[in-house]
């Protein structure tokens, strides 16, 4: 049984001051990309009109000629603008202090490669609703959820998202927009196209479950394969945390009900399809994160009720880990 090591005060304390400074500094920086790339002036035919731009290469649309009302539009628009600026600026400096904190109290570290993607889901409103953290990086939220060190393997170099919205809506190219303003050089692996590569092959992958495959836009890349074994992360109470990376910035996570990703993990171990080196590090995560959620996260019940929600794939594995701990024997899995 995996001994979850609780964090100290000083750490606890850390990570609230981390979460709170991040969430004003990521809703400062929601405010300023949901303005207008720019408004300028603009002189046509000797007349001064206002424009809002678009883009960097200054398409945009007239608002009209200058008069006081779009004089007032005009003014308002860069004063706010500028304001924002400056308070996202002197948000980063304390963000940045609270995670260089994070770092020397040694708490649980996210690659630097997950950081830029995570910051750029929050700021389009995509964690949670629509996209959730599936993979290993999902464990050091869960080490955050439970206060403690969970004793795991590093994290990999990839990253798996899965997509979660539940209807249609105007997503338009919502991930593969994302992961472009990220880094421009990624690419989709032709060989397998539910796969995204940057030019330092960092790899990202797509999932979906088939009850949600339907909401995902057409042209929207990468392109999952429906699997059922998905389904199984939609259910319970997500955890949502905010981590450190190993490059000193903060990242938010939103992640599925622990619970239900550790007996995932278990039953991705015994899957012969799966690749046989991933395998190991499945069960000992699955393991590891079913002990943590029973030592310290109460809050995550594993009951009657939570056991007849169980499908009849993950039962028997829920029961196996019971009577491992029932005997407190070593796992022969």
């Amino acid at each position: 049984m995996a001994t979850i090591r609780p964090f100290s005060d000083e750490q606890a304390r850390l990570l609230v001051n981390l979460a709170m400074r991040y969430e004003t500094w990521r809703d400062a920086e929601r405010e300023l990309a949901a303005m207008p790339y720019d408004l300028r002036r603009k002189t046509v035919s000797g007349n001064i009109y206002l424009y809002e731009i678009f883009d960097r290469g200054g398409n945009g649309t007239s608002l009209g000629r200058m008069d006081d009302q779009n004089q007032i539009k005009f003014d308002d628009y860069h004063e706010r603008k500028s304001a924002l600026k400056d308070r996202i600026s002197q948000l980063r400096g304390t963000l940045a202090e609270s995670a260089a904190l994070y770092r020397a109290l040694r708490l649980p570290l996210l690659s630097s490669d997950a950081g830029p993607i995570l910051r750029e889901c929050d700021r389009r409103k995509l964690l949670g609703e629509t996209l959730l953290v599936v993979g290993t990086n999902a464990m050091a939220a869960y080490m955050v959820e439970a206060n403690g060190f969970i004793d795991l393997p590093d994290e990999t170099e990839d990253f798996d998202l899965a997509w979660v919205r539940e209807t249609e809506g105007d997503a338009g190219d919502a991930v593969w927009a994302m992961l472009k303003a990220v880094d421009p050089t990624f690419t989709i692996n032709t060989e397998r196209d539910f796969q995204a590569r940057n030019a330092k092959a960092y790899e990202v992958e797509l999932l979906v479950a088939p009850s949600r495959a339907a909401t995902l836009p057409s042209t929207d890349k990468p392109k999952p394969v429906p699997l059922p074994e998905q389904e199984w992360l939609l259910h319970g109470r997500p955890v949502d945390q905010v981590v450190g990376c190993r490059d000193g910035s903060p990242a938010r996570i939103v992640a599925p009900d622990p619970r239900w990703f550790a007996l995932h993990k278990l039953w991705m171990a015994e899957q012969s399809k799966r690749n046989p080196l991933k395998r190991p590090k499945d069960k000992a995560q699955g393991l590891a994160l079913l002990d943590a959620v029973a030592q310290a996260m109460p809050h995550y019940r594993i009951d009657e009720t939570f056991r007849r929600e169980l499908p009849p794939e993950l039962a028997p594995i829920l029961q196996r880990w019971v009577s491992l701990r029932e005997h407190n024997s070593v796992p022969d899995w």
